[in-house]
């Protein structure tokens, strides 16, 4: 297990991370929300049929409505916000991205809920693991969102991802991705596997490195993680019994790298930095963000801050 890049262990288990809600749902709000959340996915076998053959800008507002009508059945409000841009000794800006390609869209892994927060917070393809897509009802939501998998088990397989989403990038496409290779409670993260940065190298598309973070109140808060021998029923009914689970969103600047000829460099490279941005919004919360509004949801400017982590 330990030489295949894809099957990552993190030191987080429901047992040793997951703490009671601060404000628990009483039993009504509780059935409320799963009945609800069992409407919205029933309503998405149809929109899924139409998304599959839709052109891209409209398959992607639909899915995006879709997972925020999901999100707010299940209780979970976004708060979406932006970060800034820093540089610790040189630049991490380099050439622009290719005119027509999409961005690669990089975050850590918390829980099942992160490929539905990214996509109600921009229209995009999640990349994920095969598995999923064994699942009857989730699989006819896959398709309709046009979602890439991976197969963790088959190391043979890892130029094939690179390539697909190399692909979807060059089409336009944004492709949501998550590098740790596993989830974490929230509480911290893990490093950041470098492959699938050098499908953004191959298509000359820009990465926009993306922090998620649940919280109760102003405290990061456990109860959406999926994490160590967690199951999915489990985790879904922790979410719908927490009152006030906010997940916030943060939005870092696209980061570029001018090509160098030297591909496993550029992909470590970008890896690092892309990692160094999330892992700041994780540890620092709100010491480089701020709430994004409708008036600035464009792109940022670049503020010059240190950090720790960027190596």
């Amino acid at each position: 297990m330990g030489a295949n890049p894809w099957l990552r262990v993190s030191p987080c288990s429901p047992e040793a991370c997951v703490r009671p809600a601060e404000a628990a749902a009483g039993p009504v709000r509780r059935a409320v929300r799963l009945a609800a959340a069992a409407l919205v996915l029933l309503a998405g076998i149809p929109l899924s049929l139409v998304a599959r053959g839709a052109r891209t800008a409209r398959r992607g507002r639909i899915v995006t409505v879709w997972a925020r009508a999901l999100l707010r059945a299940l209780g979970v409000r976004l708060d979406v916000r932006r970060g800034f841009a820093f540089v610790a000794g040189s630049p991490v800006t380099g050439a622009e991205p290719e005119e027509g390609r999409g961005t690669l869209i990089v975050a850590n892994h918390v829980s099942w809920l992160d490929p539905l927060v990214v996509a109600a917070t921009v229209a995009s393809r999640p990349l994920a693991k095969r598995e999923i897509g064994a699942w009857p009802l989730i699989r006819t939501l896959a398709a309709g969102s046009g979602v890439l998998f991976i197969d963790r088990e088959r190391l043979s397989a890892l130029p094939e991802v690179v390539g697909s989403v190399a692909a979807a990038l060059r089409a336009g496409d944004t492709v949501a991705a998550f590098p740790e290779g596993t989830t974490w409670c929230g509480r911290g993260m893990g490093e950041f596997r470098p492959a699938v940065f050098q499908a953004a190298i191959d298509a000359g598309a820009a990465v926009r490195p993306v922090t998620l973070r649940y919280r109760e109140g102003e405290t990061t808060s456990t109860r959406g993680c999926y994490v160590g021998d967690d199951t999915l029923l489990a985790s879904i009914l922790r979410v719908v019994a927490t009152r006030r689970l906010v997940v916030e969103v943060t939005r870092f600047p696209e980061v570029r790298l001018a090509r160098s000829g030297r591909r496993q460099e550029e992909r470590g490279a970008l890896a690092r930095i892309a990692e160094a941005y999330v892992r700041t919004g994780v540890t620092e919360q709100h010491g480089v963000m701020e709430r994004e509004t409708p008036a600035r949801s464009g792109r940022a400017g670049v503020t010059v801050l240190r950090s720790p982590y960027l190596v």
